[in-house]
Parts: structure tokens; sequence; C-alpha cells
């Protein structure tokens, strides 16, 4: 009965958005895409993921150049994650969670993925494609926010 009460009651979802992930391995880098298997960016991945779950994005995402974060100053990426996504603890973040990370301290955060273990990261690459990695220190440390997908229908 304690074993019951411990469950995490959304792991089959989390294990099915990571298994969804996954799929996507080795879909090249394309900036502003979403296409599983043709090409996507980071956000494309994250933007598959949802449509996998949910259906239609929720909105429409204007073109944004490769530099669009230094460009404006603005947390673009993380005032949609607060729109659309869970925002939870990011030492709570579990599998099937999308982290965003910062680049460099002080600067807008713009790169997002996929936990897939506490300890790997599924994410479209510039120039590498959607990988699994090793979430290091490094990578780690420049975590800014994690959210979880809503519950679907």
């Amino acid at each position: 009965m304690a074993a019951r009460l411990l469950a995490d009651p959304g792991a089959d979802r989390r294990a099915a958005i990571v298994a969804e992930a996954r799929t996507w391995l080795g879909t090249p880098y394309r900036h502003q895409a979403s296409l599983k298997g043709t090409g996507c960016d980071c956000l494309g991945l994250v933007r598959g993921i949802w449509r996998a779950f949910h259906g239609a994005e929720p909105q429409a995402l204007p073109p944004y150049s490769a530099d669009w974060a230094e460009a404006d100053g603005e947390e673009t990426l993380l005032k949609a994650g607060r729109r659309w996504l869970i925002e939870g603890d990011v030492e709570a973040a579990k599998p099937g969670d999308v982290v965003v990370f910062r680049w460099k301290d002080g600067t807008p955060a713009k790169h997002a993925g996929i936990l897939s273990s506490p300890a790997r990261l599924i994410h479209a690459y510039e120039r590498v494609g959607v990988v699994e990695t090793a979430l290091v220190p490094a990578w780690r440390r420049r975590i800014a926010a994690a959210f979880s997908f809503p519950k679907g229908p």
C-alpha cells in the first residue's frame, strides 16, 4: 500500500513523452522547423511533442532569427513556457519535463530540451540534430526553468 502512495501518478505519461522524444532522435537540425525526421530546432522538438499529445499548437509562431534572444533581450521562451506549460521546481524536474537553458548568465533563455532521465537530455543541437546526451554539470548549471506538459485530452 505504501509503495502505491509514493508512485508518481504521471509516470506513464512522462514515459510516453520520453518515448515520443526518442522517436525524434536523428532528426537534422533546421532552424524554425518542427517536422520529425526532416528537421527541427530545439523549440521545434518541443512543439512536435506538444502536437503528439495535444494536437494543434496553442499559438502560431512568428518567424524568428537565430539571434532572436540577443536581438530583443526579452525572455520570450520563458514567457511562452509559462503561458502554455506548467512551471515547476528545477531541482524536482522529472523525465518528460521540458528544461530551458541560458547560454550565459544575464542573457535570455534560448535553448530547450526534454529530460529523458535525471541525468540525460533530448534536444536539437545546431549542426548536430536531435540527440540524447548526458546532462553534464555545464548544462545543468545553465537550466533557467523546468516545465511539465499539461495533461492532455
